[in-house]
């Protein structure tokens, strides 16, 4: 028998209790809002989206944590988590859609929308010159599975396309920088798309040094973790000009308070933290399969590294 505990500040994750029951016939639901919830303490498996802090450290018989997305910062920043596997959702339609996110925002500002819908909204018809894709260098942080998919996808529709990471890598059609080389490759980034995993080295990276090494007017399209954000100085970079442009699609808080000055800074796109959003069916499959290999004493997949924080 699996007994599953569905630990979430808030995130709704019964959708998965019907998908991971059809793979797992024997689960049993323990420590969750619903009839048949039973003690948590008995609990050999979590699955997770922000759990509440100290929650897992209540888990006496625990032996693995799952997270439903890529993203395990909300996990690892717990200072009371166990010392057990901790394992992650990888999708490979995960980076299709954010590819064709990323791509959507690197047109809408290299194809002039942004300013083409301030003028429809004064009436104004002015037509702009059109530039080459191969003339556009778009900045790719972050070269994990998504940041190279992303990197390539642009690579691959003509634009000049370079990527920075903290350790070396190398991607065939786009120039790759590491860590020590930030200050170069953020000079040459028209466009910044960020990509990073949240770790301590990352939290609170795009700030105002950060955004000051960046060509005046450059844009900024943020779908890495809200946290990466200091949001202040991005807004104003955005007033003062320094920034051109941004879309931002994750958010320190979410929702994004209705107060919050990113709603209203200038030529700012705000979108709900749907650049890519793995089914619930998927989710369902990649931990049951590690339920399954858990039992059997197999490696398990797509398990973190929980000192590098990915």
């Amino acid at each position: 028998m699996t007994r599953i505990a569905f630990l979430s500040d808030g995130f709704d994750l019964s959708p998965l209790f019907a998908p991971l029951r059809e793979r797992l016939p024997d689960l049993q639901i323990v420590g969750a809002d619903t009839q048949d919830a039973n003690d948590a303490n008995d609990a050999d498996v979590a699955v997770c989206w922000r759990p509440p802090a100290g929650a897992l450290a209540r888990l006496p018989s625990l032996r693995l944590v799952h997270s439903i997305a890529a993203g395990v910062d909300h996990i690892l920043n717990d200072p009371q988590l166990p010392q057990v596997p901790l394992c992650r959702v990888v999708d490979p339609a995960h980076a299709q859609g954010m590819g064709e996110f990323v791509m959507w925002a690197v047109l809408h500002f290299h194809r002039e929308f942004d300013r083409v819908l301030a003028n429809q909204r004064e009436k104004r018809w002015q037509r702009f010159s059109q530039v080459d894709a191969g003339a556009r260098t778009i900045g790719v942080m972050g070269l994990g599975a998504l940041g190279r998919h992303v990197a390539c996808l642009l690579a691959q529709a003509g634009f000049r396309v370079r990527g920075w990471s903290r350790e070396s890598k190398t991607i065939e059609g786009v120039e790759t920088f590491s860590a020590n080389e930030i200050d170069d490759f953020l000079a040459g980034s028209e466009m910044l798309v960020c990509l990073l995993p949240l770790t301590p080295h990352t939290h609170g990276m795009i700030d105002r040094r950060l955004l000051d090494r960046l060509p005046r007017g450059a844009r900024l399209i943020h779908v890495g973790r809200g946290e990466h954000l200091v949001a202040a100085d991005v807004v104003e970079a955005l007033e003062d000009g320094r920034l051109g442009g941004a879309v931002i699609d994750v958010f320190e808080r979410e929702p994004l308070p209705a107060d919050d000055p990113l709603w209203t800074a200038p030529n700012l796109i705000v979108t709900p933290h749907m650049a890519s959003v793995a089914s619930f069916e998927r989710i369902a499959a990649q931990i049951a399969d590690n339920v399954v290999r858990l039992r059997e004493g197999l490696p398990l997949e797509n398990q973190v590294d929980v000192e590098r924080g990915y």
